[in-house]
């Protein structure tokens, strides 16, 4: 699962607000300055201090988290660039980059050297 479908899969378990601000959290990592450790450390903290009233909701949302961050965030090393933009739903944006300064920031987010 990448982190498009994970955001799909998130807002599919309930409609409670701190599920939605969840979904939103993560989609806005695609646009802002954070790397994916970033990420990782940001969620986590989000889901270990922020209350989801049903417990078999934050667990479902916790299973779909862990998944995505074995998969994606602790393998990252391993991926080539190619591979980091597909887990992290980012070829869209990468592709339509003005220019190399502009692409340059995917490389930093998804910590790859070019």
């Amino acid at each position: 699962m990448n982190l498009d479908e994970l955001i799909k899969n998130i807002l599919k378990v309930s409609k409670e607000k701190t599920i939605q601000k969840l979904a939103d959290n993560i989609q806005e990592w695609k646009i802002d300055e954070r790397n994916a450790v970033e990420l990782k450390d940001n969620i986590e903290h989000f889901l270990g201090n922020t209350l989801i009233e049903k417990q078999t909701d934050f667990e479902k949302v916790y299973a779909m988290w862990t998944e995505f961050r074995k998969s994606a965030i602790d393998g990252i090393g391993g991926m080539t660039m190619n591979e980091r933009l597909y887990w992290f739903g980012l070829f869209e944006l990468f592709e339509n980059a003005r220019n190399e300064n502009e692409q340059e920031k995917y490389y930093r987010k998804l910590m790859a050297k070019k």
